[in-house]
């Protein structure tokens, strides 16, 4: 077994192992089939590293005809369609564009004052820069929470689920000004938009196909400014287009992990340095992925998921797709 063999047998093996379980039962399955079939494995060592991640690959049979059937009848669609499933998936990349971050990011937007010019990073069609958009529910043990946008309640209704005893504060956010920068930024009113990204919704996740595409039509409705390239190097030109009576908030939810080590820190020193250090960084995190908190994270300590932070200040455990948020900064629980 060569190393890109090798690599893949244990990125999917992991996959099967720690993350598809409780999110995709067909996921999990098709993964732990990759990881003991050395046929596929071959395959997919084919496929460029930055572009074989299971979720990836999944998207991408699907989206080509696999249909979803058990792994058996799966694994002959990908040895049959071999060339095609490797070209496609070297042409794609993750792009998970979920709305429901907007739960987890919103107690951060709401400490600072507004109104906001929010710029995204890895934004792909925009639709988390639309928090002021749409609808939440708060539900905990300390209460509930009910937000709208000011014109009534939004067609895109974000649930989270608030664990333990304290509610975040929680607030409209006037955001005035929304710009995203992606390496291939997708168009929102676009058919084959909607597709891909309902595609990469997981087999088994009841309500985020809806959620996406009710969330594409008010990006379609009033399109973001988005920008092709790479983040770090567009950050400054970008920024720099923000209205200058505006805060400028650069937020990174979930697509430092897509960047190399070194890439990653650069780049968060980029943010840190921009309009003069007075931009606010918010973003989403494992506890893991960077160096960028403002104090050391004990891992080993940390519940599950990811960490919330703003300006490096971690706030609260949240879900990766923010369908649960811990709030875990310090002071006195505080509600909307």
């Amino acid at each position: 077994m060569d190393a890109d063999t090798a690599a893949v047998a244990e990125r999917f093996g992991r996959f099967a192992r720690d993350e598809a379980p409780g999110r995709s039962e067909r996921y999990a399955q098709w993964a732990a089939g990759v990881a003991a079939d050395p046929a596929v494995q071959r395959v997919l060592a084919r496929i460029p590293a930055r572009h074989r991640q299971p979720p990836l690959v999944f998207a991408v049979a699907r989206l080509l005809g696999s249909g979803e059937p058990p792994y058996p009848q799966w694994r002959e669609w990908v040895v049959a369609h071999a060339d095609a499933l490797v070209a496609e998936c070297a042409s794609r990349s993750l792009q998970t564009n979920e709305p429901l971050r907007c739960a987890a990011l919103l107690p951060a937007l709401a400490l600072i004052d507004g109104p906001l010019a929010l710029l995204e990073i890895g934004a792909s069609a925009g639709l988390c820069l639309y928090p002021d958009r749409y609808s939440y529910r708060y539900r905990g043990p300390a209460g509930e929470i009910a937000l709208d946008p000011s014109d009534g309640p939004s067609p895109v209704v974000l649930e989270c689920e608030v664990r333990g005893e304290r509610m975040p504060r929680v607030a409209r956010p006037e955001i005035v000004w929304r710009a995203g920068i992606d390496l291939t930024p997708l168009d929102p009113a676009a058919a084959a938009t909607e597709a891909w990204l309902t595609g990469l919704v997981w087999p088994g996740e009841e309500g985020r196909r809806e959620r996406v595409g009710a969330a594409l039509r008010i990006a379609a409705a009033d399109p973001p400014t988005l920008h092709a390239g790479d983040g770090a190097a567009l950050l400054a030109e970008v920024a720099a287009s923000a209205p200058p009576d505006a805060t400028l908030v650069v937020q990174t939810p979930g697509v430092l992990a897509h960047i190399p080590w070194a890439g990653r820190h650069e780049l968060i020193a980029d943010i840190r340095a921009v309009a003069d250090g007075r931009a606010r960084w918010i973003t989403l995190d494992h506890p893991t992925l960077h160096e960028g908190w403002a104090h050391p994270i004990d891992a080993d300590a940390w519940p599950d998921g990811f960490a919330l932070a703003l300006d490096g200040e971690v706030l609260a455990a949240a879900d990766p797709l923010g369908g649960w948020l811990e709030w875990r900064a310090g002071g006195a629980p505080v509600r909307v």
